[in-house]
């Protein structure tokens, strides 16, 4: 596992984001790439995981793509690939990146299972702007993956965004209110509204690209068992 970039942007925001419930990080991060008009510096490369890679408008979209915003001067992770069984080593490799980068805060965005599908929690470990808002802080629950990592490595600065959804399904309307948190703290002036009016195309679209990785990573596995079959 390792990282590559050909750009060193310094003192940036890291913003990540990895499958999992209802995929809103991974379309929040999507939906960040887009509108920050974010250009790709990189990738993490993870030998371990089959190399699947997505065709989008006749691009080529990386498994896990490192994405950077002079603008804002903010990196994006942005996965495609499931990452079950390598949730401390990629937590130890965005730790790698962000003394690289010399991080100010990294932001972790999950999707999790919620009765009404409204509610957003935040979990941190600094001071400032968070304390302040109307949101909830996360008192009970359990935090796994990359996330879950991440907050056991002390000495990083994490904050944890949860938004809940009701279905396991792509919902792009739990990723809006993500991106409406993310632009009120960091100042982004992204309008989230298209997200939520564009929801199906949105969704059909990440729903179409993680499947498709899925199904390869299925078919080599299929393909590696019947060797010994």
């Amino acid at each position: 596992m390792e990282i590559e970039l050909s750009k060193k942007p310094r003192g940036v925001t890291i913003i990540e984001g990895f499958p999992g419930f209802g995929l809103v990080s991974t379309i929040a991060t999507e939906y960040l790439v887009q509108h920050m008009g974010a250009e790709q510096i990189g990738r993490i490369k993870i030998e371990e995981i089959p190399p699947v890679v997505a065709v989008h408008k006749g691009c080529i979209v990386e498994p896990i793509g490192i994405f950077y915003s002079k603008k804002y001067n903010i990196i994006i992770l942005y996965a495609l690939v499931p990452v079950k069984g390598y949730e401390w080593r990629i937590a130890s490799i965005i730790e790698k990146l962000s003394k690289q980068l010399d991080a100010k805060e990294i932001i972790s965005i999950e999707g999790v299972a919620g009765s009404n599908g409204k509610n957003i929690y935040y979990l941190t470990n600094k001071k400032g702007w968070f304390g302040k808002s109307n949101l909830k802080r996360l008192k009970e629950g359990i935090v796994v993956g990359v996330t879950g990592a991440l907050l056991l490595k002390k000495k990083l600065p994490v904050t944890c965004i949860f938004a809940e959804t009701r279905t396991g399904l792509p919902d792009s309307r739990a990723a809006a209110k993500v991106i409406e948190i993310l632009d009120n703290y960091l100042n982004l002036k992204i309008d989230y509204k298209p997200l939520i009016k564009k929801a199906e195309e949105f969704e059909g679209k990440i729903r179409n690209l993680i499947s498709k990785s899925k199904s390869v990573i299925k078919q080599k596995e299929k393909k590696e068992l019947s060797y010994f079959g």
